[in-house]
């Protein structure tokens, strides 16, 4: 069964940066990890890449040929891909064997809160290629600062959840740098938690710009509080505890970590009903043990 993370957000918010230091934990722990970047306008990876959508078709020569800026190319690109999944899936096939896959889609909002290609090229892989996959969204800590650009952020959350249809975790990224932003008119919970949005509207009144939406931005809010989907966990990708928080978060929301438990009800339920700071370590440790041993065993029955 293969597992991995599709992973999402806004430009800057630190997507390939955490593709990057996300990989470098997981090799560290023991598991082997690809890393497939699917964003096309993504120059400079800092990472090995092991699937590159450059090979397919590049940025430069569909906004070139086709007279298009930026974000028209990447939704053209975005489509190519859709059109060609057997290529995708074909380079994917020597790694889903024994890896874990983190897939680097690119930055662009309406990819994944508008138009359905990068939504069909990652249903195709959660429900045709039985890929179980969690989609990490990660959000710059930063706009917690601004009362008006974190509404906005609650709402493509919220927008990106319900389009995707995956299981998805909302992350405020680079949250080491949060205190360099200046200082948060509430504590931090009340950003991760999303329970009363109502004492926002004090801040958002006093700023002229924002006050002449005052029922608008009420009833936004209002939209998101009655959802109840969203809330947020915090990533400094420099701090392995902090990691290790989300990855648990992530191997509990795809099933990563029940992939060693077969037919056993009980375990499965005592893993399911924990909390996330349950022993982990250790149980994904003996895991890991059990499905390398299984790999070798099954490798030696192979015939040479």
């Amino acid at each position: 069964m293969v597992f991995g993370q599709i992973v999402i957000g806004p430009a800057g918010s630190g997507k390939t940066t955490y593709c990057n230091g996300m990989a470098q934990f997981l090799h560290l722990i023991g598991r082997k990890t690809a890393v497939i970047n699917l964003d096309p306008a993504n120059d400079n990876l800092p990472y090995e890449c092991a699937v590159n959508i450059e090979d397919l078709v590049k940025l430069e020569d569909v906004m070139s040929q086709y007279d298009l800026g930026p974000n028209g190319g990447l939704v053209f690109c975005m489509d190519y891909l859709e059109k060609n999944l057997d290529w995708l899936q074909e380079k994917l096939r020597p790694l889903i064997k024994d890896h874990y896959l983190i897939f680097d889609f690119p930055g662009q909002v309406e990819l994944f809160t508008l138009h359905s290609n990068a939504k069909n090229v990652i249903l195709e892989m959660a429900n045709k290629w039985d890929y179980r996959l969690t989609a990490v969204h990660l959000v710059d800590a930063h706009l917690c600062s601004d009362p008006g650009k974190y509404v906005s952020a609650l709402l493509v959350s919220l927008s990106t959840m319900l389009h995707l249809e995956l299981p998805h975790i909302n992350v405020l990224s680079k949250i080491d740098l949060i205190e360099s932003y200046g200082k948060l008119a509430f504590n931090l919970d009340f950003y991760t938690d999303v329970q009363d949005l109502s004492y926002l509207q004090g801040y958002l009144d006093s700023d002229p710009r924002s006050a002449k939406y005052r029922k608008l931005t009420k009833e936004l809010c209002e939209v998101v509080e009655d959802y109840g989907l969203v809330s947020f966990t915090t990533l400094n990708i420099q701090d392995k505890e902090s990691v290790m928080d989300l990855l648990r978060i992530i191997d509990k929301s795809n099933g990563y970590v029940f992939r060693g438990i077969e037919g056993n009800i009980n375990e499965f339920n005592k893993l399911a009903a924990a909390p996330t700071k349950w022993d982990y370590d250790r149980t994904m440790a003996i895991q890991e043990m059990y499905m390398r041993d299984d790999d070798d065993v099954n490798d030696s029955d192979t015939p040479r």
